[in-house]
């Protein structure tokens, strides 16, 4: 085995806290667990916390094909200032009063309602996307213009929770939760929100309550992680076929050794279509994703040591 291999492969999710960026939970995980293959999905702001996705040894190979094509989460906005982050780490750049009506909660809750549905969205000059090469924040934080195009992004539901009169600073707030489409910047609604009630404002806590199919309950809290190690592992790897949302099949002895070599097998799903892909399981590991083509599956990758945690 490699220098900084542990023989783990697996899928976790992370309560991640509040003040850690998603590279400085990796980092934790590594140390935690031995192990220096260690990746996540979803990049989640030192602000805010909540689901990480996290991938082990072979698990950091399942990163690109988790389906998260939404997120939930649960913020709190604060009217009165705009920050140059959008959120409380960035240093205020705007100030108006907010209008007295932010305070009634029959008017707070039609306005977060009507935000459902679809629309452009500019990211805010602080985000990693990428600009000539260069991230947008990268660009930012040396003072120079960050111009980035609007993105369509989805809202598919949008709760006010509750209306909080002196929130930071004094400043009211509006704790909400959203449900959007990848790519959708918390900041941003919170940004247009207060340009849309003519005042400003800005995100001060989030917390992210869903990626995809996995949720908090399906998380454990960093700090147990770091306290077990790998001894958590029997409780807390997620089951990845489960996660993958794919159909599964399990394989014998002789299969498997057909797999592990790249032989294609047959294709015991009538009802898979063509081009259709099965995660291909042996014991509690899945060994591999394999598309349908004609009468048998093919390999469309493989793991050679198994990812663990498949529930039998």
């Amino acid at each position: 085995m490699k220098r900084g291999q542990s023989g783990i492969n697996c899928l976790l999710a992370i309560d991640k806290p509040v003040g850690l960026s998603s590279h400085d939970v990796v980092n934790h995980v590594r140390r935690a667990l031995g192990e220096k293959r260690v990746g996540h999905a979803g990049t989640l702001d030192p602000l805010a916390s909540g689901v990480l996705v996290v991938g082990v040894g072979q698990g950091t190979r399942l990163m690109g094909l988790l389906t998260a094509d939404t997120k939930s989460y649960v913020a709190r906005i604060a009217f009165g200032t705009q920050t140059a982050t959008d959120d409380a780490e960035g240093e205020v750049v705007l100030r108006r009063d907010a209008p007295a009506d932010v305070l009634s909660r029959e008017f707070a809750a039609g306005v977060v309602a009507g935000l459902e549905g679809e629309q452009d969205q500019v990211p805010p000059s602080f985000s990693a996307i990428s600009v000539g090469g260069v991230r947008a924040y990268e660009r930012a934080r040396k003072g120079q213009e960050v111009e980035l195009k609007s993105r369509h992004v989805t809202i598919m539901s949008s709760v006010l929770l509750d209306v909080v009169a002196e929130g930071p600073d004094g400043q009211p707030c509006w704790d909400c939760a959203f449900t959007v489409s990848k790519g959708t910047y918390v900041r941003s609604i919170a940004r247009d929100l207060g340009a849309s009630l003519g005042s400003a404002a800005h995100l001060v806590e989030l917390r992210r309550t869903a990626s995809g199919g996995i949720g908090l309950a399906d998380c454990i809290a960093l700090e147990e992680l770091e306290r077990r190690g790998a001894g958590a592992l029997a409780e807390c790897a997620l089951d990845p076929v489960r996660k993958l949302g794919l159909p599964a099949r399990e394989l014998t002895v002789d299969e498997l050794a057909d797999v592990r070599c790249g032989k294609r097998v047959t294709c015991t799903d009538a009802g898979l279509p063509e081009g259709g892909r099965v995660c291909l399981t042996f014991g509690d590991a899945l060994v591999g994703i394999w598309e349908r083509e004609g009468e048998r599956l093919r390999c469309q990758i493989n793991f050679p040591s198994g990812v663990t945690g498949v529930a039998r």
